[in-house]
């Protein structure tokens, strides 16, 4: 039982390490933020004394609420349980901003800008599908995601692109209040067409990985 624990919350730990890796990896495109960023990564252009990673606890945050509201009655206390995976995240997302930018400069190279969007959806897919096998912690967007899934029967990947792109939508809306454009403050930009791959081909994505995760993690059936 103990052996199960302790490999339920690596699994899922790994996942969130994944998770963020391609956040880093998105923002070092210099094509556009990964969605699951966009809205703190906005806000904090705006607010520059709070960190992206901070505005990534907040912003997850606000999903533990909207469980909540679609549980109803039936809320547990265990959601509260979510808030520890997104404070790790958060650290987890500004260490690899600070990873990423330690290396080469953003990249400038069109290919090579879409090719680490691209690698950006494929870290992003791998990493949410670990947190859901490990069972043990999930962000609260990705657990969203997942109840979202449970109470309507809907398909997870499909709920995924739905839900990237509504963020998105919203970042577009706070970045024109903020700044009077739709990509970001005008020198960095957090909306571009990384960010739209990233929204429209993560949970599509997840069709063809997925398979591979659940092969490396998941074991095997007796026959």
């Amino acid at each position: 039982m103990t052996k199960d624990f302790f490999k339920r919350y690596a699994i899922s730990t790994l996942g969130l390490i994944v998770s963020a890796l391609g956040v880093g990896v998105s923002i070092k495109s210099n094509l556009g933020i990964a969605p699951l960023s966009c809205v703190p990564t906005i806000l904090s252009l705006k607010f520059t004394d709070i960190s992206v990673g901070t505005f990534t606890w907040f912003f997850n945050l606000s999903f533990i609420g909207i469980q909540a509201c679609i549980l109803g009655k039936k809320t547990r206390w265990d959601l509260l349980i979510q808030i520890l995976p997104i404070f790790i995240f958060g650290y987890l997302v500004d260490g690899a901003i600070l990873l990423f930018d330690s290396l080469n400069a953003p990249a400038t190279n069109y290919i090579v800008q879409i090719l680490l969007s691209l690698a950006a959806v494929v870290l992003t897919a791998i990493g949410i599908r670990l947190e859901v096998i490990g069972r043990g912690w999930m962000l609260s967007i990705d657990s969203t995601i997942n109840l979202i899934t449970r109470t309507t029967g809907a398909n997870f990947s499909y709920v995924k692109v739905g839900t990237d792109v509504l963020v998105v939508v919203i970042t577009a809306v706070l970045a024109l209040i903020f700044f009077g454009l739709l990509t970001g403050n005008g020198s960095t930009v957090v909306i571009r067409e990384g960010t739209l791959i990233q929204a429209i081909l993560t949970g599509f994505c997840m069709k063809l990985t997925d398979p591979l995760v659940d092969t490396v993690f998941l074991p095997r059936k007796k026959g």
